[in-house]
C-alpha cells in the first residue's frame, strides 16, 4: 500500500514538506505553482468554480492553510496579511461590546495596542495580569469575561503558562482560550491538543524564518468560529498575496531543522548569560531556575530560540550594549535564521512606556539564530565586556 505523506499519522517533518503541496497534476511539478491571478473564468453567471476572485480565495493561500492546519492539528486554518491582522480577526470573531478579555502583563506591544486602542473604544474591556499565576487569573476574572489571551513563552519575559490548566479554568467559566504560538511554533508546542480553542501565529517569524515575508495565521477546530473567520477574512480583505504565501510555505518545510538549531544555540547562550557578572537576570524556560521550567518541559518539545536578560548596569548600559554587537543585528522582529538583538522598552514594547506594564528598561531581548555558536558567544562577550 502506498504511504500517504499527508496523513495525520505521518511525522511532523513529513507533513511540513508534503501537506498542501502535492505534485501538479498537469505538469508533475513537485513545487506547487504560485497562482498570481486575481480573477477566474466562470462557466456561466452564478456558476463560479472553487475560485472567483483572489481576495475570496487563492490556490496558493489555500495550499499554505492546509499545510499549517495539519501542523497545528487543526480542522481549519486561515492565512492573513500579518500576525496582527490574524489577531484582529480572532477578536472580532469571538468578542462583542461589553465582553471582557484577559491579557498577559507582558503581551506583545502590538497585541496590547490592538486591544487597548482599537477594540476597547468599541466597548471591549480588558485586564492585564500574570496569567501564569492561577490566583492572578482568578482575580482578573469577571462575569463578562469571554476570552483569555495567552503567549507562552511570552514576549519578552519568556513567561510560561500551563495551557491545559488555563484552558480548563476558562472553559469551566464559559470562556475561550487563545494561544499565541509564535515563539514556540507548532514544532515545539501543540496548543489545540492541550485544550486551547484558537491558535494564532505571526508567520513573519519562525514559520517564514528568513525575514523576508510578513503574514499571520489562525488555526482552530470550532466550525462555527471558523465560518466567522472565513467571512472576516473575505469581508475585511486582510489577506496575504500568493508570493507571500509561497515564501511562508517554503520556510515551513525546514521549520523542524531550524528550530532544533535555534533551541540548541539559545540554550547555550542562556547558560552563558546566566553566569555573566554584568547580567542581573536571565529569562529562558530551559534554565532549571526559570519559574516555568517544569511546565515548559511538559508541554514543549524544546525551549525555543528567544532569550531575554537584564543588564546589571541599567538602561544606559543596555542601550550601549545592543549597539556594539556584530553577529547579532540590532533590529526588531525575531525568529529568522540570523540572530537579532533589541531593547524592548524602546522598540517593540515602546507602546507600554509610562504605564504600569512598562518593560524593565534594562531588559535586552535576543532572537538567537542558527549561526556558529562560538561566534554568537564571542559577539555577546565583547559587547558585554566593554
Amino acid at each position: 500500500m502506498v504511504v500517504d505523506p499527508t496523513s495525520p499519522e505521518r511525522g511532523f517533518e513529513t507533513r511540513a514538506v508534503h501537506c498542501g503541496q502535492e505534485p501538479d497534476a498537469v505538469t508533475g511539478s513537485v513545487i506547487p505553482a504560485v497562482h498570481l491571478a486575481t480573477t477566474y473564468r466562470q462557466g456561466a453567471v452564478g456558476a463560479a468554480g472553487p475560485y472567483e476572485y483572489a481576495r475570496s480565495g487563492n490556490p496558493t493561500r489555500h495550499s499554505l492553510e492546509r499545510q499549517l492546519a495539519s501542523l497545528e492539528g487543526a480542522g481549519f486554518a486561515f492565512a492573513f496579511a500579518s500576525g496582527l491582522a490574524a489577531e484582529d480577526a480572532v477578536l472580532r470573531a469571538v468578542l462583542s461590546p461589553g465582553d471582557h478579555v484577559v491579557l498577559p502583563r507582558d503581551a506583545y506591544g502590538g497585541t496590547f495596542r490592538l486591544v487597548a486602542q482599537v477594540h476597547a473604544p468599541t466597548g471591549v474591556a480588558y485586564t492585564s495580569t500574570d496569567i501564569a499565576e492561577p490566583a492572578a487569573l482568578a482575580a482578573a476574572w469577571r462575569d463578562e469575561t469571554r476570552l483569555v489571551w495567552v503567549e507562552t513563552p511570552s514576549n519578552p519575559s519568556l513567561a510560561i503558562v500551563d495551557i491545559a490548566a488555563t484552558a480548563a479554568f476558562a472553559h469551566a467559566r464559559g470562556a475561550r482560550l487563545v494561544v499565541d504560538n509564535t515563539f514556540a511554533t507548532p514544532y515545539l508546542q501543540q496548543p489545540l491538543a492541550l485544550g486551547a480553542d484558537v491558535v494564532v501565529h505571526s508567520t513573519t517569524k519562525y514559520l517564514g524564518g528568513h525575514s523576508d515575508v510578513v503574514g499571520g495565521v489562525v488555526a482552530l477546530d470550532d466550525a462555527a468560529v471558523a465560518e466567522r473567520l472565513g467571512f472576516l477574512q473575505n469581508a475585511t480583505g486582510a489577506v496575504p498575496g500568493p508570493w507571500d504565501c509561497y515564501l511562508v510555505q517554503r520556510g515551513v518545510k525546514t521549520l523542524a531543522l531550524r528550530m532544533q538549531r535555534h533551541c540548541a544555540n539559545a540554550d547555550a547562550v542562556a547558560r552563558y548569560l546566566a553566569g555573566h557578572r554584568r547580567v542581573a537576570a536571565t529569562y529562558y524556560p530551559g534554565l532549571p531556575g526559570h519559574r516555568g521550567h517544569e511546565v515548559a518541559g511538559r508541554q514543549m518539545r524544546g525551549f525555543g530560540g528567544i532569550v531575554s536578560f537584564v543588564h546589571a548596569d541599567g538602561e544606559g548600559a543596555a542601550l550601549a550594549m545592543v549597539a556594539r554587537t556584530g553577529v547579532f543585528t540590532l533590529a526588531e522582529s525575531l525568529g529568522a535564521v540570523e540572530s537579532l538583538i533589541e531593547h524592548p522598552g524602546r522598540m517593540t514594547h515602546a507602546v507600554l512606556a509610562g504605564s504600569g506594564l512598562a518593560i524593565d528598561p534594562a531588559l535586552v531581548r535576543l532572537s538567537v539564530g542558527i549561526e556558529s555558536l562560538d561566534d554568537l558567544l564571542a559577539d555577546l562577550d565583547q559587547a558585554l565586556s566593554q
